[in-house]
């Protein structure tokens, strides 16, 4: 794979809550140069980000990075972000509803999200560093049943990031329309491949182009 084609599976993401606009306008500029799939910003940021950039996959965080939010609010988050220019939604579930075993509670609001999205995408982080394995399982079901586009492992702010046991894990539960982001602690070449090659249709990396740009048309 070309350094150039491995990019464009990468959400290029900046998520630190200290970001200024001359940070964000920094990986947008990487995003159009590099044809990363996204860019994945503070949802303050999509208004300006889209203004500027109109042409850009922008994309925003809802509910984040705890998820403990109310549905409703969730709702209004993305749809303000809609509205403002993003084209993607990643959100992050309620943990305290999976952690009570409230798993219809976790569809409803993740269907609650889509429908909001409608045509748009949306992915949902489950935090997988805090779950156990029955509990992906469960969730996996939620997220087929909600209908969303993606499940995806972590925010990068949780105790822990993906990993490949979890990629395999998701790929025997999710439904035939769910694909797989990989997010958290992926930070080398042989970490973006070996997640491609698990099935992950993206991956959340803050690293992705400064590891690449060199090698864009170089197999890697």
């Amino acid at each position: 794979m070309l350094g150039k084609e491995l990019l464009s599976y990468v959400d290029h993401t900046l998520l630190r809550p200290t970001a200024t606009w001359d940070d964000i306008k920094e990986i947008c500029d990487a995003g159009v140069a590099y044809k990363t799939a996204s860019v994945c910003i503070p949802p303050d940021f999509v208004a300006s980000a889209h203004e500027a950039y109109p042409d850009l996959n922008v994309c925003t965080v809802i509910g984040f990075p705890l998820g403990y939010e109310t549905t409703e609010v969730k709702v209004a988050e993305t749809k303000q972000a809609l509205a403002e220019g993003a084209s993607e939604i990643d959100m992050v579930i309620n943990l305290g509803d999976v952690k009570q075993g409230d798993f219809e509670a976790v569809t409803n609001e993740i269907g609650a999200l889509k429908e909001a999205c409608g045509d748009k995408i949306l992915k949902v982080i489950i935090e997988t560093c805090y779950l156990t394995d029955s509990e992906k399982v469960a969730l996996c079901k939620c997220i087929t049943n909600g209908g969303a586009d993606y499940i995806k492992t972590s925010t990068g702010f949780g105790s822990g990031g993906a990993s490949l046991e979890d990629i395999r894990l998701f790929k025997k539960h999710i439904g035939p329309n769910v694909k797989i982001k990989a997010a958290g602690g992926i930070r080398s070449i042989s970490d973006m491949k070996a997640y491609i090659a698990e099935g992950c249709s993206r991956i959340g990396a803050s690293a992705a182009v400064e590891l690449l740009k060199d090698h864009l048309d170089e197999e890697v």
